[in-house]
């Protein structure tokens, strides 16, 4: 028998327990949850909406790069609306989904107003933020005067248009109760229009 064989069979025990603690140490460290804050992302490209189980899922963060506002395991979005399009593992905050705190950025008193437009591609030109006017058609042009006429100014867009070329774009506006209210019966009585403000 040679040397080494000599050495491996006086000390096989030591050893078989060192390559078992190995063995369990590797096990421990491979079952070891992540390091960092679990935080709530996108789970996929999302263009904006309702959300729904598979658009979400937890990853894990450095504490030093989570944004304010950032939500946690735990936290029900299932159903909530989505502000603006996220990209996949963009960390969900609380600016991000409609809510009062959204809405406290417009500011105070105003109300979160859905309104659809006629032409999908022209909403399709917004972004959250943009400042619009909104514009009624009667939809029954065989009747002169067959003009435009102003139902709401200066409104700011909170989310991006949903819908098709057939329905028109859904889209969400930051609006008083009294805008509100002529939105509302502009969409009753004829077909709505944008008209966009320059950015600054």
């Amino acid at each position: 028998m040679s040397a080494l064989h000599r050495l491996l069979a006086r000390h096989r025990r030591p050893i078989a327990a060192l390559l078992a603690a190995t063995a369990m140490a590797c096990a421990l460290i491979s079952l070891r949850p992540s390091s960092g804050v679990e935080i709530l992302v996108a789970a996929r490209d999302l263009p904006g909406g309702h959300l729904t189980t598979s658009d979400i899922k937890s990853a894990h963060f450095p504490p030093e790069v989570i944004p304010a506002g950032v939500l946690r395991p735990g936290t029900n979005l299932t159903g909530r609306v989505l502000a603006a399009p996220m990209r996949a593992g963009e960390p969900f905050t609380d600016t991000r989904l409609l809510s009062p705190g959204l809405l406290s950025a417009y500011g105070p008193g105003l109300l979160a107003t859905p309104v659809r437009i006629a032409d999908a591609d022209a909403a399709r030109l917004l972004s959250p933020g943009d400042v619009i006017d909104i514009l009624s058609a009667p939809t029954d042009l065989s009747h002169p005067p067959a003009t435009a006429a102003p139902v709401a100014q200066n409104l700011r867009v909170i989310t991006t248009p949903t819908g098709d070329r057939d329905t028109g774009a859904l889209v969400v506006l930051a609006t008083t109760p009294t805008q509100a209210a002529h939105l509302a019966l502009a969409q009753a009585t004829g077909r709505l229009s944008i008209a966009i403000h320059p950015r600054r």
